[in-house]
């Protein structure tokens, strides 16, 4: 492996996370990476906020086939930090669900398909690394979505999702729970 190209800062940034994200993409596609060297870059990712966050809106949205079908590595490194991955992947459920239906009311259709391959992506990623804090968190969003209130109302108002959307975004929780 290719130390330097793929060395996850101790401060990763956003972007530093999103181009290490590409790196580690095109070198799994290439099959120069074990599944110990992908596991241990995906770790080191997921560990802060800043990494797993560039990590998901580059794995997830990528053209890379890799991102359809996770390997173990992936999925053990995700389950390293339960907490920030779990906040993302129900995060990541709700905003490409949303996103699918506001890219159909403007007529693109091409960015609604990119929206719901987020979202397949994303209920895949949640079976296989079947974390409880994901139920846990998708419960507290679906209250969020039906009540207005909870934990997850800043979210939703930041975002400014409608009924339909909301309506939607409890769909696909329950389909994960």
């Amino acid at each position: 492996m290719s130390q330097s190209s793929l060395e996850v800062p101790a401060a990763v940034t956003f972007e530093q996370a999103i181009a290490l994200t590409q790196s580690l993409l095109s070198q799994i596609e290439a099959g120069s990476l074990s599944e110990a060297d992908i596991a241990t870059v995906i770790s080191a990712l997921v560990k802060t906020e800043n990494g797993a966050r560039g990590f998901f809106v580059t794995y997830l949205t990528s053209a890379s086939s890799a991102a359809d079908s996770p390997s173990a590595a992936v999925v053990e490194a995700l389950r390293s930090s339960p907490e920030i991955v779990s906040e993302l992947l129900v995060k990541n459920i709700a905003m490409s669900t949303a996103q699918a239906i506001f890219h159909r009311r403007q007529q693109k259709e091409d960015m609604a398909k990119g929206s719901e391959q987020v979202s397949r992506r994303t209920t895949k990623l949640i079976q296989l690394v079947d974390l409880p804090q994901v139920r846990d968190r998708a419960q507290q969003l679906m209250h969020s979505a039906k009540t207005g209130e909870g934990n997850y109302k800043g979210f939703l108002e930041r975002w400014n999702y409608d009924a339909e959307q909301k309506q939607a975004i409890c769909q696909a929780l329950e389909q994960i729970n």
